[in-house]
Protein backbone atom coordinates (compact mmCIF):
# COMPACT_ATOMS: atom_id res chain seq x y z
CA UNK A 1 0.00 0.00 0.00
CA UNK A 2 1.19 3.53 -0.73
CA UNK A 3 3.13 5.16 2.09
CA UNK A 4 0.75 8.14 2.12
CA UNK A 5 -2.10 5.73 2.87
CA UNK A 6 -0.14 3.99 5.61
CA UNK A 7 0.72 7.31 7.30
CA UNK A 8 -2.96 8.34 7.46
CA UNK A 9 -4.39 4.98 8.53
CA UNK A 10 -6.01 4.60 12.00
CA UNK A 11 -4.86 1.54 13.94
CA UNK A 12 -8.22 -0.25 13.65
CA UNK A 13 -8.32 0.24 9.87
CA UNK A 14 -4.72 -0.91 9.60
CA UNK A 15 -5.65 -4.07 11.53
CA UNK A 16 -8.57 -4.72 9.19
CA UNK A 17 -6.43 -4.30 6.06
CA UNK A 18 -3.75 -6.57 7.53
CA UNK A 19 -6.41 -9.21 8.13
CA UNK A 20 -7.62 -8.84 4.53
CA UNK A 21 -4.12 -9.24 3.17
CA UNK A 22 -2.75 -11.98 5.44
CA UNK A 23 -5.80 -14.10 6.25
CA UNK A 24 -7.89 -13.61 3.12
CA UNK A 25 -4.84 -13.27 0.85
CA UNK A 26 -6.12 -10.17 -0.94
CA UNK A 27 -3.87 -8.41 -3.44
CA UNK A 28 -2.17 -5.04 -2.87
CA UNK A 29 -4.61 -3.44 -5.28
CA UNK A 30 -7.61 -4.83 -3.37
CA UNK A 31 -6.11 -3.63 -0.09
CA UNK A 32 -5.79 -0.10 -1.46
CA UNK A 33 -9.34 -0.20 -2.84
CA UNK A 34 -10.71 -1.08 0.61
CA UNK A 35 -8.64 1.67 2.22
CA UNK A 36 -9.96 4.29 -0.21
CA UNK A 37 -13.60 3.27 0.27
CA UNK A 38 -13.38 3.22 4.06
CA UNK A 39 -11.36 6.45 4.08
CA UNK A 40 -14.34 8.14 2.43
CA UNK A 41 -16.54 6.91 5.28
CA UNK A 42 -14.12 8.11 7.98
CA UNK A 43 -13.80 11.50 6.30
CA UNK A 44 -17.59 11.71 6.33
CA UNK A 45 -17.59 11.01 10.08
CA UNK A 46 -15.14 13.86 10.62
CA UNK A 47 -17.49 16.19 8.74
CA UNK A 48 -20.54 14.84 10.60
CA UNK A 49 -18.90 15.43 13.99
CA UNK A 50 -17.59 18.89 12.97
CA UNK A 51 -14.00 17.79 13.63
CA UNK A 52 -12.60 19.79 10.68
CA UNK A 53 -13.06 23.40 9.57
CA UNK A 54 -15.97 23.77 7.15
CA UNK A 55 -13.69 25.21 4.46
CA UNK A 56 -11.48 22.08 4.42
CA UNK A 57 -11.78 20.25 1.06
CA UNK A 58 -13.19 16.76 1.53
CA UNK A 59 -10.20 15.07 -0.11
CA UNK A 60 -7.83 16.86 2.27
CA UNK A 61 -9.43 15.56 5.46
CA UNK A 62 -7.08 13.39 7.54
CA UNK A 63 -8.50 10.24 9.14
CA UNK A 64 -5.57 9.12 11.32
CA UNK A 65 -7.11 10.42 14.56
CA UNK A 66 -10.71 9.38 13.89
CA UNK A 67 -11.87 7.89 17.24
CA UNK A 68 -13.28 4.36 17.29
CA UNK A 69 -16.15 5.66 19.47
CA UNK A 70 -17.65 7.38 16.42
CA UNK A 71 -17.97 4.00 14.72
CA UNK A 72 -19.46 2.49 17.89
CA UNK A 73 -22.30 5.02 18.02
CA UNK A 74 -23.01 4.89 14.27
CA UNK A 75 -26.55 3.57 13.68
CA UNK A 76 -28.33 1.81 10.83
CA UNK A 77 -30.25 4.98 10.09
CA UNK A 78 -26.93 6.90 10.01
CA UNK A 79 -25.74 4.39 7.40
CA UNK A 80 -28.66 5.17 5.10
CA UNK A 81 -28.03 8.90 5.56
CA UNK A 82 -24.42 8.23 4.56
CA UNK A 83 -25.52 6.39 1.41
CA UNK A 84 -27.77 9.34 0.55
CA UNK A 85 -24.78 11.63 1.07
CA UNK A 86 -22.72 9.53 -1.36
CA UNK A 87 -25.48 9.83 -3.95
CA UNK A 88 -26.39 13.51 -3.54
CA UNK A 89 -23.11 15.13 -2.47
CA UNK A 90 -20.46 12.79 -3.91
CA UNK A 91 -22.43 11.93 -7.08
CA UNK A 92 -21.59 8.25 -6.66
CA UNK A 93 -23.30 5.82 -9.02
CA UNK A 94 -25.44 2.96 -7.73
CA UNK A 95 -22.62 0.51 -8.45
CA UNK A 96 -20.09 2.64 -6.56
CA UNK A 97 -22.42 3.05 -3.58
CA UNK A 98 -23.04 -0.70 -3.50
CA UNK A 99 -19.30 -1.36 -3.48
CA UNK A 100 -18.64 1.13 -0.67
CA UNK A 101 -21.56 -0.27 1.28
CA UNK A 102 -20.17 -3.80 0.93
CA UNK A 103 -16.71 -2.68 2.10
CA UNK A 104 -18.24 -0.92 5.09
CA UNK A 105 -20.26 -3.98 6.09
CA UNK A 106 -17.13 -6.17 6.00
CA UNK A 107 -15.25 -3.56 8.01
CA UNK A 108 -17.90 -3.58 10.73
CA UNK A 109 -18.02 -7.38 10.83
CA UNK A 110 -14.27 -7.37 11.52
CA UNK A 111 -14.50 -4.66 14.19
CA UNK A 112 -17.35 -6.38 16.02
CA UNK A 113 -16.82 -10.13 15.67
CA UNK A 114 -13.08 -10.50 15.15
CA UNK A 115 -11.29 -7.54 16.69
CA UNK A 116 -13.97 -7.03 19.37
CA UNK A 117 -13.36 -3.28 19.18
CA UNK A 118 -17.07 -2.43 19.13
CA UNK A 119 -19.84 -4.15 21.09
CA UNK A 120 -22.46 -4.46 18.36
CA UNK A 121 -22.70 -4.27 14.58
CA UNK A 122 -25.32 -1.70 13.51
CA UNK A 123 -24.88 -2.62 9.82
CA UNK A 124 -26.03 -6.23 10.06
CA UNK A 125 -29.32 -5.35 8.38
CA UNK A 126 -27.95 -2.73 5.99
CA UNK A 127 -29.24 -3.43 2.48
CA UNK A 128 -26.98 -2.84 -0.49
CA UNK A 129 -28.28 -0.54 -3.25
CA UNK A 130 -29.89 -2.56 -6.02
CA UNK A 131 -27.85 -2.69 -9.21
CA UNK A 132 -29.68 -3.14 -12.50
CA UNK A 133 -27.79 -5.81 -14.41
CA UNK A 134 -27.15 -4.56 -17.94
CA UNK A 135 -25.85 -6.80 -20.70
CA UNK A 136 -22.15 -6.04 -21.19
CA UNK A 137 -20.87 -4.94 -24.58
CA UNK A 138 -19.02 -7.38 -26.79
CA UNK A 139 -17.80 -7.89 -30.34
CA UNK A 140 -19.62 -10.19 -32.73
CA UNK A 141 -17.75 -12.99 -34.49
CA UNK A 142 -17.47 -10.89 -37.65
CA UNK A 143 -16.18 -7.86 -35.71
CA UNK A 144 -13.65 -10.03 -33.86
CA UNK A 145 -12.30 -11.36 -37.16
CA UNK A 146 -12.16 -7.81 -38.53
CA UNK A 147 -10.11 -6.72 -35.51
CA UNK A 148 -7.59 -9.55 -35.92
CA UNK A 149 -7.25 -8.99 -39.67
CA UNK A 150 -6.48 -5.29 -39.29
CA UNK A 151 -3.78 -5.39 -36.60
CA UNK A 152 -0.83 -3.33 -37.71
CA UNK A 153 1.80 -1.63 -35.55
CA UNK A 154 5.52 -1.38 -34.91
CA UNK A 155 5.21 -4.47 -32.71
CA UNK A 156 2.60 -6.21 -34.83
CA UNK A 157 3.47 -9.79 -33.82
CA UNK A 158 3.31 -8.92 -30.11
CA UNK A 159 0.11 -6.92 -30.43
CA UNK A 160 -1.53 -9.65 -32.52
CA UNK A 161 -0.60 -12.20 -29.86
CA UNK A 162 -2.04 -10.05 -27.06
CA UNK A 163 -5.39 -9.56 -28.77
CA UNK A 164 -5.51 -13.22 -29.84
CA UNK A 165 -5.17 -14.30 -26.20
CA UNK A 166 -7.86 -11.86 -25.10
CA UNK A 167 -10.33 -13.07 -27.74
CA UNK A 168 -9.60 -16.78 -27.35
CA UNK A 169 -8.84 -17.25 -23.67
CA UNK A 170 -11.00 -14.58 -22.01
CA UNK A 171 -8.25 -13.66 -19.57
CA UNK A 172 -8.24 -10.51 -17.47
CA UNK A 173 -5.90 -7.61 -18.18
CA UNK A 174 -3.99 -8.20 -14.94
CA UNK A 175 -3.62 -11.88 -15.83
CA UNK A 176 -2.17 -11.12 -19.25
CA UNK A 177 0.45 -8.61 -18.10
CA UNK A 178 1.42 -10.98 -15.27
CA UNK A 179 2.25 -13.88 -17.61
CA UNK A 180 5.80 -15.26 -17.35
CA UNK A 181 7.71 -17.44 -19.78
CA UNK A 182 7.61 -20.24 -17.22
CA UNK A 183 3.80 -20.11 -17.30
CA UNK A 184 3.71 -21.28 -20.93
CA UNK A 185 4.01 -25.02 -21.57
CA UNK A 186 4.56 -25.76 -25.23
CA UNK A 187 4.32 -29.49 -24.70
CA UNK A 188 1.00 -29.32 -22.89
CA UNK A 189 -0.24 -26.27 -24.86
CA UNK A 190 -1.28 -24.52 -21.66
CA UNK A 191 -0.89 -21.21 -19.83
CA UNK A 192 -0.83 -20.88 -16.05
CA UNK A 193 -2.47 -17.62 -14.99
CA UNK A 194 -2.79 -15.94 -11.61
CA UNK A 195 -6.34 -14.70 -11.20
CA UNK A 196 -8.27 -12.81 -8.54
CA UNK A 197 -7.40 -13.72 -4.98
CA UNK A 198 -4.07 -15.11 -6.21
CA UNK A 199 -5.84 -18.19 -7.49
CA UNK A 200 -3.97 -20.11 -10.16
CA UNK A 201 -5.74 -21.80 -13.04
CA UNK A 202 -4.65 -23.56 -16.20
CA UNK A 203 -5.88 -22.36 -19.59
CA UNK A 204 -5.70 -24.81 -22.48
CA UNK A 205 -4.66 -23.12 -25.71
CA UNK A 206 -6.08 -23.61 -29.19
CA UNK A 207 -4.05 -23.55 -32.41
CA UNK A 208 -4.46 -19.81 -32.89
CA UNK A 209 -3.03 -19.02 -29.43
CA UNK A 210 -0.14 -21.50 -29.71
CA UNK A 211 0.81 -20.17 -33.16
CA UNK A 212 0.67 -16.52 -32.01
CA UNK A 213 2.68 -17.20 -28.82
CA UNK A 214 5.35 -19.27 -30.59
CA UNK A 215 5.83 -16.70 -33.32
CA UNK A 216 6.16 -13.84 -30.82
CA UNK A 217 8.48 -15.63 -28.38
CA UNK A 218 10.68 -17.20 -31.07
CA UNK A 219 10.98 -14.32 -33.55
CA UNK A 220 10.27 -10.86 -32.18
CA UNK A 221 10.43 -10.96 -28.38
CA UNK A 222 13.71 -9.35 -27.23
CA UNK A 223 16.20 -11.87 -25.87
CA UNK A 224 16.77 -10.37 -22.45
CA UNK A 225 16.93 -11.67 -18.90
CA UNK A 226 13.30 -10.88 -18.25
CA UNK A 227 10.72 -13.34 -16.94
CA UNK A 228 7.67 -11.64 -18.47
CA UNK A 229 6.24 -12.92 -21.74
CA UNK A 230 5.08 -9.55 -23.00
CA UNK A 231 7.69 -6.79 -22.99
CA UNK A 232 7.48 -3.08 -23.65
CA UNK A 233 9.77 -1.06 -25.91
CA UNK A 234 12.02 -0.61 -22.87
CA UNK A 235 12.39 -4.40 -22.64
CA UNK A 236 10.57 -4.53 -19.30
CA UNK A 237 7.26 -6.13 -18.41
CA UNK A 238 4.50 -4.39 -20.32
CA UNK A 239 2.09 -2.47 -18.08
CA UNK A 240 -1.68 -2.42 -18.07
CA UNK A 241 -2.00 1.07 -19.48
CA UNK A 242 0.13 0.22 -22.50
CA UNK A 243 -1.97 -2.87 -23.24
CA UNK A 244 -5.11 -0.75 -23.03
CA UNK A 245 -3.56 1.69 -25.51
CA UNK A 246 -2.68 -1.15 -27.88
CA UNK A 247 -6.26 -2.43 -27.83
CA UNK A 248 -7.66 1.08 -28.37
CA UNK A 249 -5.30 1.70 -31.32
CA UNK A 250 -6.17 -1.57 -33.03
CA UNK A 251 -9.90 -1.11 -32.50
CA UNK A 252 -9.59 2.26 -34.20
CA UNK A 253 -7.71 0.73 -37.13
CA UNK A 254 -10.50 -1.83 -37.55
CA UNK A 255 -13.21 0.86 -37.42
CA UNK A 256 -14.55 -0.46 -34.12
CA UNK A 257 -13.54 2.38 -31.82
CA UNK A 258 -17.09 3.71 -31.39
CA UNK A 259 -18.46 0.59 -29.70
CA UNK A 260 -17.11 1.23 -26.19
CA UNK A 261 -14.93 -1.89 -26.27
CA UNK A 262 -12.16 -2.25 -23.67
CA UNK A 263 -9.77 -5.02 -22.69
CA UNK A 264 -12.40 -6.37 -20.30
CA UNK A 265 -15.01 -6.29 -23.09
CA UNK A 266 -12.66 -8.50 -25.12
CA UNK A 267 -12.79 -10.97 -22.22
CA UNK A 268 -16.57 -10.83 -22.41
CA UNK A 269 -16.37 -11.28 -26.19
CA UNK A 270 -14.34 -14.48 -25.76
CA UNK A 271 -16.90 -15.88 -23.33
CA UNK A 272 -19.80 -14.92 -25.57
CA UNK A 273 -18.23 -16.51 -28.67
CA UNK A 274 -17.46 -19.72 -26.79
CA UNK A 275 -21.02 -19.87 -25.49
CA UNK A 276 -22.86 -18.92 -28.67
CA UNK A 277 -20.70 -20.53 -31.33
CA UNK A 278 -18.79 -23.22 -29.44
CA UNK A 279 -21.65 -24.58 -27.36
CA UNK A 280 -19.54 -24.39 -24.19
CA UNK A 281 -21.37 -25.36 -20.99
CA UNK A 282 -21.67 -22.65 -18.34
CA UNK A 283 -19.82 -24.72 -15.74
CA UNK A 284 -16.91 -25.21 -18.14
CA UNK A 285 -17.03 -21.50 -18.99
CA UNK A 286 -16.88 -20.71 -15.27
CA UNK A 287 -13.60 -22.61 -14.95
CA UNK A 288 -12.12 -21.07 -18.09
CA UNK A 289 -12.85 -17.55 -16.87
CA UNK A 290 -11.78 -18.24 -13.30
CA UNK A 291 -15.07 -17.25 -11.69
CA UNK A 292 -15.75 -18.19 -8.09
CA UNK A 293 -19.50 -18.37 -8.55
CA UNK A 294 -21.64 -19.63 -11.44
CA UNK A 295 -23.84 -16.58 -10.88
CA UNK A 296 -21.01 -14.38 -12.17
CA UNK A 297 -20.67 -16.50 -15.30
CA UNK A 298 -24.34 -16.13 -16.13
CA UNK A 299 -23.86 -12.57 -17.35
CA UNK A 300 -21.60 -13.97 -20.07
CA UNK A 301 -24.25 -16.38 -21.32
CA UNK A 302 -26.72 -13.85 -22.66
CA UNK A 303 -28.30 -14.75 -25.98
CA UNK A 304 -28.00 -12.61 -29.08
CA UNK A 305 -31.13 -10.81 -30.29
CA UNK A 306 -31.36 -13.25 -33.20
CA UNK A 307 -31.21 -16.24 -30.86
CA UNK A 308 -33.91 -14.71 -28.67
CA UNK A 309 -36.09 -14.16 -31.73
CA UNK A 310 -35.60 -17.76 -32.89
CA UNK A 311 -36.29 -19.06 -29.40
CA UNK A 312 -39.58 -17.19 -29.21
CA UNK A 313 -40.63 -18.35 -32.66
CA UNK A 314 -39.79 -21.96 -31.82
CA UNK A 315 -42.40 -22.04 -29.06
CA UNK A 316 -45.16 -24.38 -30.33
CA UNK A 317 -47.80 -22.06 -28.90
CA UNK A 318 -46.62 -19.25 -31.17
CA UNK A 319 -48.80 -20.68 -34.01
CA UNK A 320 -51.98 -20.67 -31.95
CA UNK A 321 -52.70 -16.99 -32.53
CA UNK A 322 -52.41 -17.45 -36.29
CA UNK A 323 -54.78 -20.43 -36.19
CA UNK A 324 -57.21 -18.36 -34.13
CA UNK A 325 -57.07 -15.52 -36.66
CA UNK A 326 -57.74 -17.89 -39.58
CA UNK A 327 -60.66 -19.53 -37.76
CA UNK A 328 -62.14 -16.14 -36.93
CA UNK A 329 -61.91 -14.94 -40.55
CA UNK A 330 -63.52 -18.18 -41.76
CA UNK A 331 -66.45 -17.80 -39.34
CA UNK A 332 -66.96 -14.16 -40.37
CA UNK A 333 -67.08 -15.12 -44.07
CA UNK A 334 -69.63 -17.87 -43.41
CA UNK A 335 -71.90 -15.61 -41.36
CA UNK A 336 -71.68 -12.85 -43.98
CA UNK A 337 -72.53 -15.29 -46.78
CA UNK A 338 -75.55 -16.69 -44.93
CA UNK A 339 -76.84 -13.23 -44.09
CA UNK A 340 -76.61 -12.09 -47.71
CA UNK A 341 -78.15 -15.34 -48.98
CA UNK A 342 -81.25 -15.11 -46.77
CA UNK A 343 -81.56 -11.37 -47.40
CA UNK A 344 -81.65 -11.84 -51.17
CA UNK A 345 -84.05 -14.77 -50.89
CA UNK A 346 -86.42 -12.59 -48.92
CA UNK A 347 -86.22 -9.88 -51.58
CA UNK A 348 -86.66 -12.51 -54.32
CA UNK A 349 -89.85 -13.66 -52.74
CA UNK A 350 -91.12 -10.10 -52.96
CA UNK A 351 -90.37 -10.16 -56.70
CA UNK A 352 -87.96 -7.14 -56.74
CA UNK A 353 -84.69 -8.89 -57.68
CA UNK A 354 -83.70 -10.45 -61.00
CA UNK A 355 -83.18 -14.23 -60.73
CA UNK A 356 -80.01 -14.14 -62.84
CA UNK A 357 -78.31 -11.90 -60.22
CA UNK A 358 -79.29 -14.34 -57.48
CA UNK A 359 -77.75 -17.22 -59.39
CA UNK A 360 -74.50 -15.27 -59.82
CA UNK A 361 -74.33 -14.58 -56.07
CA UNK A 362 -74.98 -18.24 -55.16
CA UNK A 363 -72.30 -19.40 -57.58
CA UNK A 364 -69.83 -16.97 -55.98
Amino acid sequence: MKQAYVDDCPYYLDDFLTNMKVVKDRSDRTEEAYFIDIRTFLRYLNVKHHAVPTETPFNKIKIKETPIEWLECFSLNDAYVYLKYLKDERNNSTKTRARKCSALKQFYVYLCKKAKLISNNPLDDLELPHINQALPKYLSLEQSLELLRNIDSKNQVRDYCIITLFLNCGMRLSELVGLNLSDYSRDNRTLRVLGKGRKERIIYLNDACVSALDEYIDTTRPHVEQTAIFLSANKTRINKRRVQQIVDEQLQRAGLSNLGITTHKLRHTAATLMYQHGGVDTLVLKDILGHKSIATTEIYTHLSDENIKKAMESNPLSEEIEKKKKETKSHVRKITWLFCYFFIRIIECSGNVRSDLIDIFIAA
